[in-house]
């Protein structure tokens, strides 16, 4: 993955205080994983996104939902992601992902 669309760098987010994390955030997800042509970048952006409103990780959907974006997942596309997972995750992390999205989505 390039530079520019790493996640603000996990190693200098967190690499004071776990430097092998941010390493692997880097290196191993965001290097390698996240490059590996079996699955596009666009399908793994959809499936990281349900993931995460499965997990109820709110921090990290922001980031991901405009990566999804980036990726070439459309707005409506990520609404309806949202709506299919309140059927398998639970109503109130299908509604806590789209008070994120609303903010994500908003911004140009």
């Amino acid at each position: 993955m390039a530079e520019d669309k790493k996640p603000e760098g996990p190693r200098q987010q967190f690499g004071d205080i776990a430097p092998a994390l941010a390493g692997y955030s880097e290196d191993v997800l965001f290097g390698q994983e996240w490059e590996d042509p079996d699955l596009s970048s666009r399908d793994r952006s959809l499936v990281t996104v349900a993931s995460l409103i499965t997990s109820g990780s709110s921090e990290q959907l922001a980031f991901h939902l405009g990566k999804a974006r980036e990726n070439g997942v459309s707005d409506t596309e990520l609404i309806a992601t949202i709506t299919h997972m309140a059927f398998y995750a639970g109503w109130p992390k299908a509604m806590s992902a789209l008070t994120v999205a609303r903010e994500v989505l908003a911004e140009d």
